[in-house]
């Protein structure tokens, strides 16, 4: 379950104390905002490291942004961007740039069996979806605390278990899932970019905590104790951890 009220006002009050860029701290999208089904987007758009708005964004901002935030190589994601402009998915009037609700064009970047968001069948492909999240977050056992160290991570195995898991529900449920190319390796790619952007180095992992802030709430965990990794990463780094991801054995989970 999500955090309570009372708890996230305990835990917004350890904010005074965490490190966090000036100018960038968080707030939550303004009804005229335009957000994604991108988790890592709106979390950009909400700290600031995008336009608030969420509106005319071009290669630029995705380059400062990625870098500013996460400390990706600026390069990173010119080929995702390429690709919005080559499905022709803006809104704006002008090629370059897009509106981040504009990437909730079906089967072109948004694929079925989002980890976060209902299929397009279902009416909305756009917002975050409880229902579908807690099935995710079950698998990924982001509420259980052990008495391990290694209890408050959540390891590739395990995210690539939970993925399987929600793309084999989709498709029990869905009679239009479109198990395409894109969605094949797209559904991989999205678990392996999400454990690229909050790995710990140091213990080869992602903090449950951090997971749960940077889907629930959008926004990136520095109350969680996230600080940008020293080194770069770069899109070899997340085609590498797709390529962990897709390794993993996951025949239970979908069936």
């Amino acid at each position: 379950m999500k955090l309570t009220w009372f708890a996230k006002i305990f835990i917004f009050g350890l904010a005074a104390r965490a490190w966090r860029p000036e100018g960038h701290d968080w707030h939550p999208p303004l009804p005229e905002d335009s957000r994604s089904p991108c988790p890592g987007l709106n979390v950009m758009a909400n700290h600031g490291y995008l336009p608030r708005t969420g509106k005319n964004i071009d290669l630029e901002a995705i380059r400062s942004g990625v870098s500013a935030a996460y400390n990706f190589a600026p390069t990173s994601f010119d080929t995702a961007f390429q690709q919005a402009v080559d499905f022709k998915l803006t809104t704006t009037g002008n090629s370059s740039t897009f509106d981040l609700a504009d990437l909730a064009a079906h089967d072109k970047i948004e694929i079925d069996g989002s980890l976060s968001r209902n299929d397009f069948y279902f009416g909305d492909d756009l917002h975050f979806d409880q229902a579908i999240w807690m099935t995710v977050a079950e698998k990924l056992g982001l509420y259980e605390f052990g008495d391990s160290e290694m209890d408050q991570y959540v390891t590739v195995e395990t995210a690539a278990k939970a993925r399987a898991a929600r793309v084999a529900d989709a498709k029990r449920i869905n009679p239009t899932f479109n198990a395409s190319a894109n969605e094949k390796f797209g559904s991989p790619a999205t678990t392996a970019l999400y454990l690229t952007t909050l790995w710990d180095d140091e213990v080869g992992a992602a903090p449950k905590a951090w997971i749960r802030a940077f889907f629930e709430d959008e926004r990136i965990p520095y109350i969680e104790g996230y600080k940008p990794p020293k080194e770069p990463r770069t899109g070899q780094t997340i085609a590498d951890m797709t390529k962990r991801v897709m390794a993993v054995n996951v025949s239970a989970e979908s069936t």
